[in-house]
Parts: structure tokens; sequence; C-alpha cells
């Protein structure tokens, strides 16, 4: 190959490599302009929309910060998806190590060899940001803290973030262990999304568990972190604390108000009430801004199908599931639909096979899709069947 056109292959080359490493990852946050400077005293802040995942507002929402018990979103969201594939049920016995009963910072003071159920230290760590709960689980679902930390970084990868590397499970400060408000924001979303039943525990201000050891049984009693639930009780709904010497003070909280979910994140804040006044102004700026529109209603019938070899000649199509669509107040947004379908199907198909989609647009700008099904399965006719209709359509 000559010079020339060697200079040229390698030009080539160097520009699609730099256009692909700059892809947007696949859980990567759409993004409004903030409309306002809310004047925030915390390092880096995020806003976000869970179910379109979109940014609402952002300030230094990438800059890498420990993330001090934060970290437990993650935690939380591996076990969650453990036991949903069937690793281990929630009346489980988890035993305390050593390791982990050593954890100090805040805690349940759990001691070694105690057992308690899966759920009940799940709980320890959704309400009271427990430590040794949360390395008790670590060890449960990957055998080893260690292990554990490579599941929570390979999830972090899988997500998209780009911003984070874990080095333990409860966020204790270690050399390495860093995030950003954004990647907390795309953690936090996947927790709720995935796994709303963690509200069950992160609305809860007050509850107990029972100690089990040699010396008896006792009570303990937990009081949540998360003083939104206080400060904020008509809207919030979780999710989790985390404050450290290196950390300074991190929140990411969530909350709900006619139907618009929002998650809230501050990390680095300069004390203890300013990050949660400042994710109460995050809630208080998303609420009065944006609203939430909703598609057409799960099952709603939107046109029908001719049918080709069946025992019916055309089917129905519905909606498979309504979708949420987030929009600007007192814009007058008008919503249009457009459907998206095949001309017609071939026997036999099942109920709920998929022919198209529904396309939502707000003042002609795409807001949201969703799948168009058959509203019914249909079976292929008999050759009985078929001359049968000959017969008719000769007749006619």
């Amino acid at each position: 190959m000559k010079n020339g056109k060697l200079k040229w292959v390698c030009f080539i080359t160097a520009v699609l490599y730099s256009v692909i490493m700059t892809v947007t990852p696949i859980f990567a946050l759409q993004q409004y302009e903030n409309l306002s400077d809310l004047s925030l005293q915390s390092k880096s802040a995020i806003l976000i929309e869970p179910q379109t995942g979109t940014i609402l507002y952002e300030q230094n929402s990438h800059e890498k910060l420990p993330p001090a018990s934060v970290t437990k979103v993650m935690t939380l969201l591996l076990i969650y998806e453990a036991e949903e594939e069937g690793k281990f049920n929630w009346d489980d016995m988890v035993t305390v190590s050593e390791h982990a009963a050593s954890m100090g910072g805040s805690q349940v003071f759990l001691e070694p060899q105690e057992q308690q159920t899966a759920r009940d230290m799940t709980k320890c760590i959704a309400i009271a940001s427990a430590n040794d709960a949360a390395v008790s689980m670590a060890e449960f679902v990957a055998g080893s803290e260690e292990s554990f930390v490579e599941k929570m970084n390979s999830k972090a990868k899988e997500l998209g973030m780009e911003d984070t590397h874990f080095v333990n499970a409860c966020g204790l400060d270690a050399d390495g262990h860093i995030t950003s408000a954004y990647d907390i924001a795309l953690m936090s979303k996947e927790l709720i999304t995935k796994h709303p039943e963690i509200f069950e525990f992160t609305k809860t201000w007050q509850d107990s568990i029972i100690h089990k050891t040699r010396k008896g049984e006792t009570e303990f009693g937990l009081t949540n972190t998360n003083k939104l639930l206080k400060w904020y009780p008509e809207y919030a709904t979780g999710l989790k604390t985390g404050s450290t010497g290196k950390a300074l003070y991190c929140l990411s909280g969530t909350a709900e108000k006619d139907g618009l979910q929002l998650i809230g994140v501050v990390m680095a804040a300069p004390d203890f009430k300013i990050r949660f006044q400042e994710v109460i102004k995050l809630f208080e700026y998303g609420f009065s801004q944006y609203e939430i529109k909703n598609g057409l209603e799960q099952g709603e019938i939107v046109g029908e199908l001719p049918v080709y070899k069946g025992t019916e000649d055309s089917v129905d199509i519905v909606i498979k599931q309504q979708i949420a669509m987030l929009g600007q107040k007192g814009e007058n947004a008008e919503v249009e639909t457009k459907t998206e379908m095949i001309s017609s199907l071939k026997a036999p198909f099942e109920a709920q096979t998929k022919v198209g989609e529904m396309v939502y647009y707000i003042n002609g700008t795409e807001a949201g899709r969703c799948d168009l099904v058959t509203a019914n399965e249909v079976k292929k006719a008999t050759v009985e069947k078929m001359l049968h209709r000959l017969f008719q359509k000769w007749c006619l």
C-alpha cells in the first residue's frame, strides 16, 4: 500500500474509533436544559424523572466524589436481583461473619455468628443504613465481600456508570471508592423502576429486629436515616443517605406527586440539614415545572388487521401497556399519535403478538412509544373452513 493511501486509512480508522468511544451509553439519561439556577451549596447535584430517564436539573453531575452509604443503593439493587433470580429466599437465614461484625460506622450491632433472615438484613440496610448488615448480605449473595464488589462494578459498567469504581459494599471511606451524582441517579433509577418493592422499607420511619445471641433475645429499634420522610412527608418515598469525613453529606432521594416520580441526588453537601433541604428544593423545582402525560390505556383498541388463513377474518389490535410521557407545565402541549403496523397477519398466532408500535408526539417531537399487540389468538382455518369462505364469496 502506498504511503498516501496508508495515511488515509489511518485517518479514517482514528475518526471511527473516536466516534465509537464517544457514543452515549445505552442507559444514559435524556436531558432538559436547567430552567433556573437553584444556587445549591452541594458540590454536585442532579434531578431526574425515572420513567422516561430525563435529566431535569444538574450541577457538576459528573464530578467523581466519595458517595458514603449511598453506595448501598447498588448493594440493595444486587440483593433484589439475586432474590428475583432465585438465588435465595427472603426467609433464608444469614450468618454474620467476624468481618461483617467489625464494620463500624452506622450499624445495628450484629455479633459474629448471629443469624438474621435475609429480609431483616435487607431491612436494616434500607432503613438504618447498617454497614454490618450490608457486608453480611454481600457475603451471603456472592460468597465474599470482594466477589460482591466485583459484581457491583460489573453492574455499574452495565448501567453506563462511567464515573464509578466501588471498593466495598457499604460505603466506608476507601481510596478509589468513587462515583458521581449522575451515576447515583442511574443506579437509583434501576432500583426503583425494576424493584419498586424497595419502597416497603424506604418509606418506613421506624421498625425493629430481634437480636438472637448467646446472651438471649433483645429487640433493637431501627429509625430511618432519611429525614425526607419527616421533612417532606406528603411526597417522599425514599431512598438512601450517606455521610463520612471525606464524602461530607450525600443523599439520593425519591418522591412522587400527581403521578410524577423524581430522583434527586446531592453530593458533598456542607452539613446534615442542607442535603435534605437541597433535595427538597430539587423536588419542588421538578414538581413546579414538569408533569406526566399518560398514553392510551392498556388494552384499548386502536384498530384491526385482516387475518390470512385464520378461523377469524380479522383481529383487534390493542395497546400493550400504558406509557408515561414527560412535558413542561404550561406549554399547552398537544399530544398526537401515529400507528406503525404491519398490513396483515397469517394464522396461527397467539394473543399479545406484536404487530407494530404506537408513537406519541408532544408538539411535534417524539415523546414515547408503546407496543401494539393482538387482542386474542387466531388459529389456522381448516380446509373445510377455507372452502366454505370461497363458496360464500362466489355466491355474493
